[in-house]
C-alpha cells in the first residue's frame, strides 16, 4: 500500500521494521506506527501519507454495527465516511483527505503495471500525463578536484599553515577540503525501428520528459541511421516535438542496425558529450539486422567511455522473455544494468536507479559481474541466461 501511495519502501527497510517489531508490544498501536514512520519514511512530505495509509490499512472494513450509549444500534456508515482504527477501538475517525486519496491509487496502481502496448487511448492519455509529472534526478559525480569545506574528508595543509600565522605558527585550526560535486550528463539512444513501433511514441514522450527535466541531457533516435533530436526537444511543445522527430527521422519504423548507429555515435558524438562520467540509456528490444560482432565492438567502445551503460528493453517485462537474439546476446556482457521499460512501474525503477547510481540495481542484478559469463545475469521473472 505504501508503494502504491508513492512512498518508496525497499526490502532493507522492510527487514529493519520486522526486527524492530520484535522488540515492541504489538498491542501498543502508536509504538508500531511511530516505528514504521521512522524506518519506512525518508521524506517529510511522505509523513502525512504514511499516517493515512497506516490508518487505512488497519481499518475494520466493512465496519460492524455497534451499539451506541443509548442502547440503539449504530447506523451503517455512509460510503466514504468514518472508518474504525482497530479491532479493539470503539471510536471512529473521519477520513482525512490523504486517506481518501489513497482509494485513487487502486486504479493508478493497475495503470502503473499495465504494459504500454495494451493501453487504451484514454489510459494512454493518463499515462502521458503521469510521465510528464515525473521528477527526474540524476546522481551527481564527485570530481577529483577539492574545494574548501567546514567539515571535509581531507586536510587542507596550505590553508592550515597560512592560518597558523595568526597564532604565532601554531596550527590551532585545521582547515579541511572535500571533493567538488558536479552534475552528470545523461545520454539517451532510443530505437524507433519497426519492431519498436508500438512503443515508440510513448517512449519518445518519456525521452521528452527526461530531457526537459535534466538540462544537460542529450537524445538520439536510430533505426537504420542515427539522428540527434536534442535541439528539437527543447524548442517546442510535446505534440509538435513528436511530429518534428517523425519528420527528421525519415527511417523511423524501418529496419534496425544497432551496430551501425552505435558506430556513428562513437565516431561523431562520443568524444564531445561522453566525458566526465556520463550515463547512457540505450532503449531497444535487441532485434538487429547487422552483424553481432559489430554490436560487440561498438558496445565495448561505448562502455569504456561511460560511467554507466543501462539497456532498457520493453520485452524484458514479459515473464517469458529470453534474450535469444544475436544482437542482445552480443551486448549483454557489456551492459551495467539490464532493465525493462514497458510500464510506469518500470519507469519508477529507472528513476530510483538514476538517483542512486553508486548503490546499484539490486532487484534485477547487475550484469557488470557477468562480463565473462552471461549465465550470471539475473532477470526479473526467471533465471534463464
Amino acid at each position: 500500500m505504501l508503494r502504491a501511495a508513492g512512498i518508496p519502501v525497499t526490502p532493507g527497510q522492510m527487514g529493519d521494521w520486522v526486527e524492530a517489531l520484535a522488540w515492541l508490544d504489538l498491542s501498543r498501536r502508536e509504538d508500531v506506527k511511530q516505528s514504521g514512520r521512522a524506518l519506512l519514511v525518508n521524506r517529510r512530505e511522505h509523513i502525512a501519507l504514511f499516517d493515512a495509509a497506516f490508518d487505512l490499512f488497519w481499518r475494520r472494513w466493512p465496519p460492524p454495527e455497534s451499539q451506541g450509549q443509548n442502547g440503539r444500534q449504530g447506523r451503517k456508515p455512509r460510503a466514504g465516511g468514518g472508518r474504525r482504527l482497530g479491532a479493539d477501538s470503539a471510536d471512529t475517525v473521519e477520513a482525512s483527505p490523504e486517506s481518501e486519496s489513497l482509494f485513487a491509487y487502486s486504479a493508478s496502481e493497475i495503470l502503473r503495471h499495465k504494459p504500454f502496448a495494451e493501453l487504451t487511448p484514454a489510459e494512454l492519455a493518463e499515462v502521458r500525463r503521469l510521465i510528464a509529472s515525473l521528477d527526474w534526478e540524476l546522481a551527481p559525480r564527485r570530481t577529483r578536484r577539492k574545494t574548501p569545506a567546514t567539515h571535509g574528508a581531507y586536510l587542507d595543509w596550505r590553508r592550515t599553515m597560512r592560518g597558523s600565522l595568526r597564532y604565532g605558527g601554531e596550527p590551532l585550526k585545521l582547515a579541511q577540503r572535500q571533493r567538488k560535486i558536479k552534475p552528470r550528463r545523461l545520454v539517451v539512444l532510443c530505437d524507433v525501428s519497426g519492431s519498436m513501433e508500438r512503443y515508440s511514441r510513448i517512449l519518445l514522450q518519456f525521452v521528452y520528459a527526461l530531457s526537459r527535466g535534466m538540462g544537460n541531457a542529450e537524445a538520439f533516435v536510430f533505426s537504420t541511421r542515427l539522428t540527434r533530436i536534442t535541439p528539437t526537444l527543447h524548442r517546442r511543445g510535446l505534440d509538435a516535438t513528436l511530429n518534428e522527430i517523425s519528420a527528421r527521422a525519415s527511417d523511423m519504423g524501418g529496419g534496425t542496425q544497432i551496430g551501425g548507429a552505435l558506430k556513428t555515435f562513437n565516431q561523431q558524438w562520443a568524444r564531445r558529450i561522453l566525458g566526465r562520467g556520463a550515463v547512457v540509456l540505450l532503449i531497444s528490444d535487441g532485434w538487429d539486422r547487422g552483424e553481432p560482432q559489430e554490436i560487440r565492438q561498438q558496445m565495448e567502445r561505448l562502455h569504456l567511455n561511460t560511467h554507466r551503460l543501462i539497456w532498457l528493453n520493453p520485452l524484458l517485462g514479459s515473464p517469458n522473455y529470453e534474450p535469444l537474439t544475436r544482437g542482445m546476446q552480443a551486448a549483454l556482457p557489456l551492459i551495467d544494468d539490464f532493465m525493462p521499460i514497458h510500464n510506469l512501474h518500470s519507469l519508477g525503477q529507472l528513476g530510483d536507479l538514476l538517483r542512486n547510481l553508486d548503490i546499484g540495481y539490486r532487484i534485477m542484478g547487475n550484469p557488470k559481474s557477468a562480463r565473462q559469463s552471461i549465465s550470471n545475469i539475473q532477470y526479473p521473472h526467471n533465471n534463464h541466461a
